[in-house]
C-alpha cells in the first residue's frame, strides 16, 4: 500500500471520527430543541467529500500522477494544518459542532478559537484540504473539480448558514 493511499486512509477515519462527533451532537441539539436547516444540500456535501476521497487515488493510479517533492511535502503540510484547523473549530464550538446545520434556540454565537477572526474557519480548512490533499500527489485534476463543486457547495451552506444564524 502506498504512502499516499495511507494518508487519505487516515482522512477518511478521521471524516469518520467527525461524524461520530456529529451524530453525538445532533442527538443533543435536538434534546434541547435544535432546528435543522439545509437538509437538501448536507446530501450533496457528502457526495462531494466522498468523491474526493475516492478520487484522489484513482486520478494517481489511473493517470500514474507522480510525487513531486516540492510540491507534496509543503501540499501535506497544509492538509495537516487544515486538520488542525478543522478540529480548534470542532473544540471551539464543542456540543454546537454538527456537519448538518443545527442551530439551538437560545445558544450565543461562539466567538472564541478560531471563530475570533472568522465567521466560517472550517471552511477555509474545508477549502484547503480540498486544494492540497489532491496535490500532495499531483491529483491535479481531482483538486480542479472538488475546488469547482465545492466553492458552489459552500455559496449554498454559507448562505443557509447564515440565514439560520441570523434567526
Amino acid at each position: 500500500m502506498s504512502p499516499y493511499t495511507i494518508l487519505i486512509g487516515l482522512v477518511a477515519a478521521e471524516r469518520l471520527a467527525e461524524l461520530a462527533v456529529a451524530r453525538r451532537n445532533l442527538a443533543w441539539a435536538r434534546s434541547k430543541g435544535g432546528i435543522e436547516y439545509g437538509r437538501r444540500h448536507y446530501r450533496w456535501i457528502v457526495l462531494a467529500h466522498t468523491g474526493l476521497l475516492l478520487a484522489c487515488p484513482a486520478e494517481v493510479w489511473l493517470f500514474d500522477r507522480p510525487f513531486i517533492p516540492l510540491l507534496g511535502w509543503p501540499m501535506l503540510a497544509i492538509v495537516l494544518m487544515a486538520q488542525g484547523l478543522r478540529w480548534s473549530c470542532v473544540a471551539a464550538l464543542g456540543r454546537q459542532w454538527n456537519t448538518r446545520v443545527v442551530v439551538v434556540p437560545g445558544m450565543p454565537l461562539v466567538s472564541a478559537g478560531p471563530y475570533r477572526w472568522s465567521r466560517h474557519p472550517n471552511y477555509v480548512a474545508v477549502v484547503a484540504e480540498g486544494v492540497a490533499l489532491p496535490l500532495v500527489h499531483t491529483a491535479w485534476l481531482t483538486a480542479l473539480v472538488f475546488t469547482l463543486v465545492n466553492g458552489v457547495l459552500l455559496a449554498v451552506r454559507v448562505r443557509v448558514e447564515e440565514a439560520a444564524l441570523a434567526g
